[in-house]
């Protein structure tokens, strides 16, 4: 593809097959998103591309290795086009100096001779893409420069059969430039998604292997699921895995963009890519191949670039009629030298003093090509196609190596005008790691021996947490795996389930020993119509209002005791929030906490008490992000991605945060690997600064051609400064985008 124009004939040819829902092609990396009917198979769609006149790349482990012979190939074109364009230099130089060793038939012949190759040979790649474009009825830039060196050429023909200026060498200048320019600017589309090929170089060659007693090296594409891997101190984990022995410490800034090592034991979770440090450990694999985690990264920000931003749909618009625009005014232009000469002298006048290129005495059809040949050249779309693919490229790549997974490019505009953030508490602003604190039981405690409870028993702490524990071993509720390992750290033996039934976000209900347990909420004890005896309400009113979540637990129609636990403040969620509240942005907590609870969070981690969403539902707090929605304001909601799905899917962006391999299979807009609130600040930023540049890039492309064509139209820009100064924009475009890639977090 030469040019945007390019991705949007191959985007109608793929949209034209029966069964494709969308496709979108970007120019930048060559790529093109499909989605499709299960019944299209890609043999069906390499076909529509090669009905646009274009070919499809076969992926492979050589993709880079390929892309660079071709680029090599590219730039020794160019190196041998200047060459041959170099004697034409000389011939001008013959041209303009008194002193003209050779006459004027001699040189029109030279220049006519060595221009010939430089357009038809060195450039038939550009000639062949704008005749493939015009067999498909469109026009690219290619189009562009193939008229306009053609046109030039041309009149090297035309000087000996009509008075005119020889404007072959022109044409030869134009093509050899255009080459040049080419190449520089697949060069630093190279640049630009290097981030991709950086994360692709972490992966490991080579595994050690425990296989049959014995340690040996294999491929990493010969490492298998349950294969015990050796790790050396400095050497980096090759797939995804859990640590089964030894103890050391991980350097894992390639996935959270953190520099500080992890301290990893048996039982930890370590992920492919990092890099072990002082200690020996041993690895059971897990994850192999595509399912790792830095592959589905990989996987993320490809389809991340491969998107677009919901701006870009008016470059695309502007570059659909872009080139049949120029056309248009080059023909015009064409004409107004040629019909009105004088007319067109009046503009083209006030620089010719300052431009030794403008020669007013020149034939009027002289002139007309002039201008019109620069018309062509100078307008090309290329920094238009180029402004938005670039900077996402460039951007996500940095997201991904500072923990800030974006899937796509709507995520990135939208999230720039956020102004309300929806918190999940619990793993959100908190560690989402309760342990039990308290444990209260009756006034008078009594031991049932493990026997059946009697109504009106009056049970000890241990008995309270027996039971608590054994309810709670059918449920998968993080506070319920706190009781139950809190009952393993005391030696409290669990009695067996004899039925059991939950009620999501309220409580559980369970048999044993014959008799009625339940373990859950205040709303969940008024539902099954159990009253609280203002012993266990004051003692609620005062564990609440520590911060604490407590839990009752009754037995047939009586409480008989509370277990409260308590879910940590993360570190670093403080000074993020406070930094959203510095950017204008409202925050709110949801929780399916009680009231008291959130409040105490909410208040020490400075969220306004009366933005706190307290005892919500996991199934309603979709209905809660609804309504800020229908008050006007911009919403993101954070929460782990899991249980918050309908949520996040409901929010303008939807986040989830996470930590390790996990954040990996998230439904979710944006995706938070180091399992921090910084990160989301980190992510608004990145925001910013891709939409500015974007922004940018658009303003320079738009602004560049809104000036330079009415400077060609009136003749007073020479063809080869606009092939120049053409690349020249594109190249301040990518080169514009990848200072991305220094943006300080």
């Amino acid at each position: 593809m030469s040019c945007a124009t390019c991705a949007s004939t191959i985007e109608e040819h793929l949209d034209d097959v029966d069964g494709v829902e969308e496709a979108s092609v970007n120019f930048a990396t060559e790529r093109a998103d499909v989605h499709h009917d299960p019944d299209v198979d890609a043999e069906t769609l390499v076909e529509a591309v090669d009905s646009a006149g274009y070919g499809v790349r076969e992926e492979s482990l050589e993709k880079g290795m390929e892309g660079e012979e071709e680029l090599q190939t590219r730039r020794q074109m160019a190196i041998r086009a200047w060459i041959v364009t170099s004697p034409i230099l000389l011939l001008m130089v013959f041209m303009w100096t008194p002193l003209d060793p050779l006459t004027g038939f001699q040189i029109d012949v030279l220049l006519l001779v060595f221009a010939t190759p430089v357009v038809f040979y060195y450039g038939r790649t550009t000639i062949a893409s704008a005749l493939r474009a015009l067999g498909n009825g469109t026009f690219n830039m290619d189009s562009l420069i193939a008229l306009g060196t053609i046109v030039a050429w041309a009149t090297g023909v035309m000087v000996f059969v009509t008075p005119m200026e020889n404007y072959a060498g022109v044409g030869a200048m134009i093509m050899a430039s255009h080459l040049v320019g080419s190449y520089l600017e697949d060069r630093a589309k190279g640049r630009a998604s290097a981030a991709i090929e950086g994360l692709l170089s972490m992966q490991a060659e080579t595994a050690r292997v425990l296989r049959d007693g014995e340690e040996i090296e294999v491929p990493i594409e010969e490492v298998e699921v349950g294969d015990v891997l050796v790790v050396r101190p400095g050497e980096k984990v090759p797939v995804d895995g859990v640590v089964v022995e030894g103890r050391s410490s991980v350097d894992e800034s390639m996935v959270t963009g953190e520099s500080d090592p992890v301290t990893k034991a048996e039982g930890n979770e370590v992920i492919g890519s990092t890099v072990n440090g002082a200690g020996m450990l041993k690895v059971e694999a897990e994850k192999i191949g595509d399912d790792t985690f830095l592959s589905q990264v990989v996987d993320l920000v490809e389809e991340a670039q491969g998107t677009k931003v919901p701006i870009q749909a008016l470059t695309d618009r502007v570059t659909n009629v872009f080139v049949p625009t120029v056309l248009t005014i080059a023909a015009l232009s064409f004409l107004a030298w040629y019909l009105f000469p004088d007319a067109m002298a009046v503009v083209a006048g006030i620089g010719a003093p300052y431009l030794p290129w403008v020669d007013l005495a020149l034939e009027p059809l002289t002139l007309a090509i002039f201008a019109s040949v620069a018309v062509l050249v100078i307008a090309c779309p290329c920094a238009l196609g180029l402004a938005t693919p670039t900077a996402l490229m460039a951007g996500t790549g940095k997201a991904a190596e500072n923990g800030v997974l974006f899937r796509d490019g709507e995520a990135i505009q939208t999230m720039k005008d956020i102004d309300t953030v929806v918190l999940d508490k619990t793993g959100t602003i908190t560690e989402g790691d309760h342990s039990v604190t308290d444990v209260v039981a009756g006034e008078a405690g009594v031991q049932s021996d493990g026997g059946v409870v009697e109504s009106g028993d009056v049970l000890d702490e241990r008995e309270v947490v027996r039971l608590a524990a054994s309810a709670e071993r059918g449920s998968e509720h993080p506070i319920g795996q706190a009781i139950i390992e809190y009952a393993g750290e005391e030696s409290i033996e669990l009695a067996e389930l004899e039925e059991f039934d939950s009620v999501p976000g309220k409580g559980v209900e369970a048999t044993i020993n014959g008799s009625r347990v339940y373990v859950g909420n205040v709303t969940f004890f008024e539902e099954v119509g159990i009253e609280i005896p203002p012993f266990y309400g004051s003692r609620l009113d005062e564990l609440e209002g520590e911060g604490k979540t407590t839990i009752l637990v009754g037995v047939e129609d009586e409480v008989v005791g509370i277990v409260s636990t308590a879910d940590t403040i993360k570190d670093d969620s403080y000074i993020p929030i406070e930094t959203l509240h510095d950017r204008g942005i409202e925050t709110w907590m949801i929780t399916g906490d009680n009231e008291r609870t959130a409040r105490a969070i909410a208040e020490e981690v400075d969220i306004d008490p009366d933005r706190v969403m307290a005892g919500v539902l996991p199934q309603d707090k979709i209905e809660k992000v609804r309504d800020l929605q229908e008050e006007g304001k911009n919403v993101a909601m954070v929460g782990d991605g899991i249980n918050d799905a309908p949520a996040l899917k409901q929010a303008n962006v939807g986040v989830a945060i996470g930590t390790g391999t996990d954040i990996a299979i998230q439904a979710s807009d944006v995706s938070l690997v180091r399992g921090s609130l910084e990160g989301l600040v980190d992510a608004f930023t990145l925001s910013e600064r891709i939409f500015s540049k974007i922004k940018q890039n658009l303003f320079w492309a738009f602004i560049y051609n809104t000036l330079a064509l009415p400077i060609a139209f009136f003749g007073l820009l020479h063809p080869v400064i606009a092939v120049i100064a053409m690349f020249t924009s594109s190249l301040s475009v990518i080169t514009n985008s990848a200072r991305l890639g220094n943006l300080e977090l």
